[in-house]
């Protein structure tokens, strides 16, 4: 196939709308189910690119779930604890022990459930029936893999009353070195950034007093940069046990992307909170309906939304005890171990001080900051890891 025609651009008044190679040749895609969409086909190129990349970096197979050209989630398939099971909501998946790469997608859905809500999904290896029983009931729009076996096609093209979008990627593809986009009728052109950030040479520059990075570190600074090359910038990316656990993204300060990221990362810990994980839901409560219930139950402003009399009734079989901002902070204070990657450097020493707030130990950023002493200065007073790698990880 040489030339793909989609339903409308970006929005539907931007008709009408292709997708084709330059020179000619045929799309690196076949398209097996549905009928995707331009933005849909933006984050499944970029969400593969990032997970290929993550593969070959960490050697274990990785997903992603992407929403708006930016990831929400990213992983590689390392085995769920029961308390992860639980918080991703797939502790009843037939052989998910036993398929790293539906391990891997169930962590990068479940980090920020709220964020995946119809997400694009990307798989770095063949899809599996198991992956597939987790995508059939979550709310996504289509998923991109290099293969799938013939048990979870059949699963997936039942998705969505036979629409949902499957696509397969041929393994092989490599662009040409020199990238072109049209901003208002004008042709942009670049090389590609083909960085390699698994280069162990970029932990080498530590400028702070702890220069310690144990091996699970340096694996989840990878997986924090390699996200971040297909993340909208200004962000930042914490990770923890070979996921991101939170992502801030297109912020214009950079001080807000560590905020944004470091909240959800709070948030993805504190629903592993036991209070939270026996929270009393009336049976049949939908999912999407249970992941928003949570996040108001945790939100210090919002939580008597969902607790005052004629509203909890809704979600619970009886009135749960809200957690107390002490409770909430007793917990976090057990955080401890979590990466954190930016696409540029810090100007400032706050953002190590609300990184320090999520259990942050390790960083990896840019440098080059007038203000790497303050930063390196925050660095220390926590005994946090930093390096700086001298690469910058913008993506528009």
């Amino acid at each position: 196939m040489k030339e793909l025609a989609l339903k409308y651009g970006c929005n539907p008044n931007q008709k009408p709308s292709r997708v084709y190679m330059d020179d000619g040749s045929e799309l690196p895609i076949e398209v097996l189910n549905g009928r995707p969409g331009y933005i849909n086909l933006l984050d499944a190129l970029n969400s593969w690119q990032l997970v290929s990349e993550l593969q070959r970096a960490t050697g274990l197979p990785a997903a992603a779930s992407f929403k708006h050209v930016s990831p929400a989630g990213a992983a590689v398939g390392l085995p769920l604890s029961d308390t992860l099971k639980r918080i991703y909501f797939v502790d009843d998946i037939p052989g998910l022990d036993a398929s790293p790469i539906a391990c891997a997608y169930a962590r990068a859905r479940g980090a920020d459930r709220m964020s995946s809500y119809g997400d694009f999904i990307a798989l770095s290896d063949t899809c599996d029936l198991t992956t597939a029983l987790i995508i059939k009931r979550e709310v996504s729009d289509g998923v991109i893999a290099p293969a799938y076996t013939d048990e979870a096609l059949e699963v997936l093209r039942e998705k969505r009353k036979g629409t949902y979008n499957v696509i397969r990627i041929d393994p092989d593809y490599r662009p040409a070195p020199l990238e072109h986009k049209q901003v208002f009728g004008i042709t942009f052109e670049q090389g590609r950034n083909e960085i390699r950030l698994d280069d162990p040479q970029l932990f080498d520059n530590i400028p702070t007093v702890n220069k310690t990075f144990t091996p699970e570190a340096r694996r989840d600074l990878v997986i924090a940069l390699i996200t971040l090359k297909y993340t909208q910038s200004n962000s930042v990316c914490y990770a923890a046990d070979g996921q991101a656990i939170g992502i801030g993204a297109g912020q214009q300060s950079r001080i807000h992307c560590t905020r944004l990221a470091g909240q959800k990362a709070d948030q993805w810990w504190l629903r592993q909170h036991p209070r939270v994980l026996s929270l009393p839901f009336k049976p049949g409560i939908r999912r999407a309906d249970r992941d928003n219930t949570i996040d108001v139950f945790l939100s210090d402003d919002e939580h008597d939304d969902v607790l005052r009399d004629g509203q909890w009734q809704l979600f619970f079989t009886e009135r749960p005890e809200p957690l107390s901002r002490e409770e909430k902070q007793l917990w976090k204070q057990q955080m401890r171990g979590v990466s954190l990657g930016s696409d540029a450097f810090f100007p400032f020493g706050d953002n190590i001080e609300r990184a320090h707030k999520s259990g942050v130990e390790f960083i990896a950023q840019a440098g080059g900051s007038v203000r790497d002493d303050h930063v390196i200065m925050t660095c220390d007073k926590y005994g946090i890891a930093m390096a700086f790698t001298g690469v910058r990880l913008f993506h528009h």
